[in-house]
């Protein structure tokens, strides 16, 4: 069998348009797992500065990021310190302009509402200039059409879309959506993955359903 993509390189093929995201990733609450790409053709390696918004970690918030992530070009995360206070008469953030307005106001992180992380499962596919707001989870095997806008949760293996986006449909029956998170084909060691790739790219579905009943049934 040829090499297996290293999880570890930035740029995994000679296009250099796409980057493994854990490999360019430096902030301490962006959290991206392996084979997670980014594609951009200007600088892919660009994302944490140019795509993730407002990632302030003293606000306490994470982005987290699955493992087997196609994320398409444009595409951003709104972390929580992007927020404004809602729970009074204005939303201005008077405190962060310093003087006297710093002097009567509190700290200005502390008024943000905090929604918590926002999280991408495994094996999401995220459109092209797709924005994902703060505190929103992604379940695995989501995918979100191109220039969404998602502000709600998103359930494993449902395509959604629109701005704001809505669930359009299920990508499969509740059986097979149930045998795909049981297996977690994403957590097969390098080598047992390789050789699952023809199952995970068969059109197929009934054979796909007959396979991952007997692999959760049988012996691993």
């Amino acid at each position: 069998m040829n090499q297996i993509p290293d999880p570890n390189a930035v740029f995994p093929n000679e296009y250099g348009t796409s980057c493994f995201l854990k490999n360019v990733i430096t902030a301490l609450n962006i959290i991206v797992g392996d084979y997670t790409y980014y594609d951009d053709p200007d600088d892919p390696t660009a994302f944490e500065r140019k795509n993730v918004l407002f990632h302030w970690p003293e606000f306490g918030d994470r982005l987290i990021i699955g493992k087997f992530c196609a994320i398409a070009s444009g595409v951003r995360f709104m972390m929580g310190s992007a927020n404004h206070r809602m729970s009074s008469v204005s939303t201005y953030p008077f405190h962060v302009f310093g003087g006297a307005w710093a002097e009567q106001t509190p700290p200005h992180l502390s008024q943000l509402p905090f929604k918590g992380d926002t999280v991408a499962g495994n094996d999401v596919w995220i459109g092209r200039e797709s924005v994902i707001l703060l505190g929103i989870t992604i379940g695995d095997g989501a995918i979100i059409a191109a220039y969404s806008v998602v502000t709600r949760d998103v359930k494993p293996y449902t395509l959604a879309g629109g701005n704001p986006a809505r669930p359009i449909r299920k990508r499969f029956d509740e059986e097979l959506i149930g045998l795909l998170l049981g297996l977690r084909w994403w957590d097969f060691e390098p080598e047992r993955l390789a050789a699952f790739l023809p199952v995970l790219c068969d059109g197929a579905l009934e054979a796909v359903r007959e396979t991952a009943r007997r692999m959760l049934d049988g012996p691993q």
